[in-house]
């Protein structure tokens, strides 16, 4: 089945490429996850949109990536959670959190897909993160986590 890709997708290719895969990968996998849709003369159309919009997202080079890298890491980004009086969450901090969290403190927008957290973060304190912004560079900070 031929699919234009919405999102990157490892060992397949990025958004706005059209490739040959699987029929049950596209139906069972690919498309309800929003990661491409079918291909038609129509959405072939779409795919310049799609190009247009992942080139505006993407870190233009390994300087400008540098650049993101120190705007980053010297932010001061606080998460503020629910917490039991012991200092436990409920539930965990998420790399959406975290992304969310990197724009409210005036940072750049962060895929939440970049933010790598090492342990569950499930207790409040301070935590350190890395956000891969480019394939060569990753930023490490730390986040404040707050009981509300």
């Amino acid at each position: 089945m031929k699919l234009i890709l919405t999102n990157a997708v490892a060992n397949l290719g990025i958004a706005g490429d059209v490739v040959e895969v699987k029929d049950g990968y596209a139906r069972n996998y690919l498309i309800p996850q929003g990661f491409g849709i079918k291909w038609t003369r129509g959405a072939e159309s779409q795919i310049e949109g799609i190009k247009r919009n992942r080139d505006a997202r993407q870190v233009r080079d390994r300087a400008h990536a540098e650049e993101l890298r120190s705007q980053i890491e010297g932010l001061k980004v606080q998460v503020t959670v629910r917490a039991s009086q012991e200092g436990h969450l409920f539930g965990a901090v998420t790399a959406a959190d975290v992304a969310k969290a990197i724009k409210a403190a005036g940072g750049p927008t962060v895929d939440k897909r970049g933010v790598k957290i090492e342990k569950p973060i499930k207790t409040v304190g301070e935590h350190n993160v890395g956000v891969k912004i480019h394939e060569a560079v990753t930023a490490h900070f730390p986040v404040q986590v707050i009981a509300s």
